[in-house]
């Protein structure tokens, strides 16, 4: 497959780190000769410096033959441009174009640009993304990450061991034993900052944080037997009301539970703006770092804070300071994947990566076959792979001991019909179930291979 990538930023580097290293063919296009030279020295990737939007840096980056054109520049206009010329001009049939503007979004959302008119196949909007992470977290309060799959039957969730967890010192292999009718399987670990796929001998200790695949009817009883506290959120302050912040109150306002929210904002324009757009809930104007406006919105009473700011740091003391007044949770947005590991030391509960969930989003458009989600965890470090089992397949037909998963796979989930199944090593794996298969970056490629996802494309 051939693809060209506009923008060689963190998100472009990360899609073409994970292309190149599935032997497709990748150029990588910026008007940056920095960002372009880095990507060309650490990738096996081609590299064009010039505008992405120019149709003669696009014919030298060889889109008269493109599969793709993922237009992921810090422009939105270029990015639109982009497939406009990609389509017209180069007839490039798959283009994905990453806009924020919330007024291209809102016009695009409402079908008023016609594919005639504007050629995007997928749009991806980073803050709605960031958004729907930042719920998701919500949800699920006693997690630092979560995602859904098989129709959102399978919740993955993302448990920090603490000292009290009744499961510590327990082989993973008797955790089946102990709990057997628990539809639950631990798929990842990261132990001092290494994440791996575990074995059934392997135990889990203090501090670690596991990444569990489990029953949606069994993720209560599953964030207990690890040691978490299940409540209801009821209110929740929300600090910087830019587009993410906004997203996140007007979903909290329209959410079936009811959660009363409030939202804090340093710049008097935006924090007008925001009070004009939401219903019920109470904008404060302020900073976020200030005991007196933390106070102000009873953040001493909060189940969350959520603090989606366009600064990192800001987000991060933001965090420290409300969990230091008495908020029960904290939840930062970080752009910086360094700063991740500030998150326990800070005792920051759970964060958003606006890079991973751009990553993951676009992935989920542009793998091959039958895969039908991607989801990115940490800093590209692994994958969880939803993918529908071909008749083609070397697995189909083969119980799950006799396949020969490479050592960073595992295989959490498997959906068959109406069935959710949680696999062991007597499972005979079929034509048409759809698995969820954990996977060490280094191991992607050879987990398509089995699962024969690389014959069809779109």
């Amino acid at each position: 497959m051939k693809v060209i990538i506009c923008g060689a930023g963190q998100v472009g580097w990360q899609i073409a780190r994970h292309l190149a290293s599935e032997k497709n063919d990748v150029t990588v296009v910026d008007n940056n000769p920095v960002l372009v030279r880095r990507a060309t020295d650490t990738l096996d990737v081609a590299g064009i410096a010039g505008f992405a939007s120019y149709p003669d840096v696009l014919d030298r980056a060889g889109a008269r033959d493109a599969d793709m054109v993922i237009a992921a520049t810090h422009s939105d206009e270029v990015n639109m441009v982009t497939c406009q010329v990609a389509h017209s001009i180069f007839g490039v049939t798959r283009k994905i174009a990453r806009l924020r503007a919330q007024s291209y979004l809102e016009a695009i959302y409402r079908d008023l640009y016609k594919r005639d008119h504007m050629p995007i196949d997928v749009v991806i909007s980073p803050e709605r993304e960031v958004a729907e992470a930042a719920l998701q977290r919500i949800a699920a309060p006693a997690t630092f990450d979560t995602e859904s799959f098989l129709d959102d039957e399978v919740q993955l969730l993302g448990i920090q061991l603490d000292p009290d967890c009744p499961v510590l010192h327990t082989p993973l292999r008797q955790l089946t034993d102990l709990f057997s009718t628990l539809r639950a399987m631990v798929v990842g670990v990261r132990r001092e900052g290494r994440l791996f796929s575990p074995e059934p001998e392997d135990q889990l200790f203090v501090n670690d944080q596991v990444y569990v695949a489990t029953h949606r009817l069994d993720v209560n009883r599953t964030l207990e037997i690890f040691g978490k506290t299940v409540h209801r959120q009821e209110r929740v302050v929300i600090i910087g009301a830019g587009n993410v912040g906004l997203a996140v109150a007007r979903a909290l306002e329209a959410g079936e539970q009811r959660i009363r929210a409030r939202v804090i904002e340093m710049d008097r324009s935006r924090a007008e703006r925001a009070a004009d757009a939401l219903e019920r809930t109470i904008v404060l104007h302020g900073d976020g770092m200030d005991n007196e406006v933390l106070s102000e919105a009873s953040v001493d009473r909060a189940d969350a804070v959520v603090c989606v700011t366009d600064d990192d740091k800001v987000n991060l003391l933001a965090a420290v300071r409300a969990k230091s007044a008495g908020c029960k949770m904290s939840i930062a947005l970080v752009n910086d994947p360094t700063l991740v590991n500030l998150m326990e030391p800070l005792g920051i509960d759970a964060y958003v990566n606006p890079r991973a969930t751009t990553v993951s989003s676009i992935l989920r458009h542009i793998r091959h076959g039958r895969v039908r989600g991607v989801y990115s965890i940490g800093d590209a470090e692994a994958e969880v792979i939803e993918a529908q089992v071909l008749s083609t397949s070397p697995i189909s037909g083969r119980r799950l001991r006799e396949v020969d998963f490479p050592e960073g796979a595992l295989l959490g989930a498997i959906k068959r019909g109406d069935e959710i199944m949680m696999p062991n090593g007597a499972t005979r794996i079929l034509e048409g179930d759809i698995v969820l298969i954990f996977a060490m970056a280094d191991d992607v490629p050879e987990v398509e291979r089995l699962l024969q996802v690389s014959i069809d494309f779109f």
